[in-house]
């Protein structure tokens, strides 16, 4: 019950953030982003399906809220998350090879790639940043509430954090265009 009023809010705030088009997308966007962080806390995994609709949905937003979008305003939105995912991928193929284990999933990489796809460049890395700070934050208050020594080999769900900052993200790009477009006159 918790969670449904959670993703009520998020949609209701990203229609009024966002009127129209664009944030309908973004209450999708929040629906599948919150759907991504409760399955990846649960479970430890990133279905492909929902960053895949995620995606999508990041494409389709180019051709409904661009104006005259063509196949290079398209092309834009898969350079950038490729972009974003691909130091992820290095990241994760290097730790593998210094650690000889997993660090960084590719459920982790596949949602950078969205995060990619619906941001800015800069506000696709403050993110990425905003949720490992958060997740290592959550993960030394958790330990030290349980008394419990940090572990290097502690499992974190890092699409619990990342998902919703790529919402938050959002919104804040969302907000930052309204305020400055009011700030203009």
């Amino acid at each position: 019950m918790a969670f449904a009023l959670l993703v009520f809010i998020v949609v209701l705030a990203s229609l009024m953030i966002a009127p129209g088009a664009d944030g309908l997308l973004g209450a999708y966007l929040a629906t599948l982003m919150f759907a991504i962080a409760y399955n990846d806390a649960r479970y430890y995994l990133i279905p492909n399906e929902l960053t895949a609709a995620a995606f999508g949905l990041a494409l389709l937003r180019v051709g409904v809220t661009v104006p005259n979008a063509s196949a290079s305003s398209m092309l834009w939105v898969v350079f950038c998350a490729v972009a974003v995912a691909l130091p992820l991928v290095l990241l994760t193929l290097f730790y593998r090879r210094w650690r000889g284990r997993e660090g960084l999933g590719l459920g982790d990489v596949k949602l950078a790639a969205v995060a990619g796809a619906w941001l800015e460049l800069p506000t696709a890395a403050a993110v990425i940043e905003l949720a490992a700070l958060s997740a290592i934050a959550v993960y030394i208050a958790g330990a030290a509430m349980r008394r419990r020594p940090l572990r290097a080999t502690a499992f974190l769900p890092f699409g619990l954090f990342m998902a919703p900052a790529i919402w938050i993200g959002w919104t804040s790009e969302r907000l930052l265009l309204r305020w400055g477009y009011a700030w203009l006159g």
